[in-house]
């Protein structure tokens, strides 16, 4: 993987690009992660497809633009993105937030998909209780307690059987909420806040998808997804029997399966 900078329009965007191959998949990182929580799984993929990995606007060391950074913005940035690489058609990956920032592609320029996939994602908008609790991490981030985040989100996005297995992973994440830019973690927020349901838009968009999903993810249960896939039935399904929110990490092997099965359908 070559990292670079690269102008996504007006905003600078720090990428990773694998370059070979003839499908191209991006990769797109959850709240408080950035492009280098792809790096182990990223390889499970190459050389069969070449891989884009991208630190979302308002994370990772991309640039930060303004105090609220909505889902549409982003998609903006992608494709302005993928305008800059020359690239036409791509498999868009999103996990959890970059799941929204997927969806939101999808829905201004569903013609440069060969497929979408939410990982550990969801089309619904935020219920009023989840605004409430995005606009207390806010607070929390204005007043300088960001740590408050770490000590929770990190751990909690594994099945409580892998995170003794995967510590290092936990740790690398938590770390990674230190070094987020405050300014980045409130505008990026600020735009899930804001976000709409999309399940309407999938149900007509014509372009492929594919759910994968973790049968013990404590953000997404597998109650809650039900009501999604009943919703779509065009999507595929893939579950992960042993992972919570982090499936790429915690079950890759399979993940990437799903994954690459799904993508060579359009090869």
């Amino acid at each position: 993987m070559k990292e670079k900078f690269l102008m996504a329009g007006s905003t600078a965007l720090h990428i990773a690009d694998s370059v070979v191959g003839e499908k191209c998949v991006v990769l797109l990182h959850g709240y408080l992660e950035s492009m280098y929580v792809w790096d182990d799984f990223a390889h499970l993929l190459t050389p069969e497809v070449r891989v884009i990995t991208v630190d979302i606007p308002g994370h990772g060391i991309s640039e930060v633009k303004g105090e609220v950074h909505t889902m549409e913005m982003l998609a903006d940035v992608l494709h302005d993105m993928l305008v800059s690489l020359g690239i036409e058609r791509v498999t868009m990956v999103g996990h959890s937030m970059g799941g929204y920032v997927a969806l939101a592609f999808c829905a201004r320029y569903a013609e440069q998909l060969d497929g979408l996939v939410l990982l550990s994602s969801t089309p619904f908008p935020d219920t009023e209780l989840k605004r409430e609790n995005r606009r207390r991490e806010i607070a929390l981030v204005r007043a300088g307690k960001k740590e408050a985040l770490a000590r929770v989100a990190p751990e909690a996005g594994f099945a409580e059987h892998n995170r003794k297995r995967l510590k290092e992973y936990i740790d690398d994440l938590v770390e990674c909420v230190h070094i987020t830019e405050d300014d980045g973690i409130v505008a990026l927020l600020g735009g899930m806040i804001e976000r709409v349901d999309q399940n309407e838009m999938l149900q007509k968009c014509g372009v492929r998808q594919l759910f994968i999903l973790g049968k013990c993810d404590g953000y997404i249960p597998v109650e809650a997804a039900e009501e999604f896939i009943k919703l779509n039935p065009q999507a595929r399904v893939a579950w992960l029997e042993n992972s919570g929110h982090m499936g790429f990490i915690e079950e890759p092997e399979e993940c990437a399966k799903a994954l690459l099965d799904f993508i060579k359908e359009t090869i």
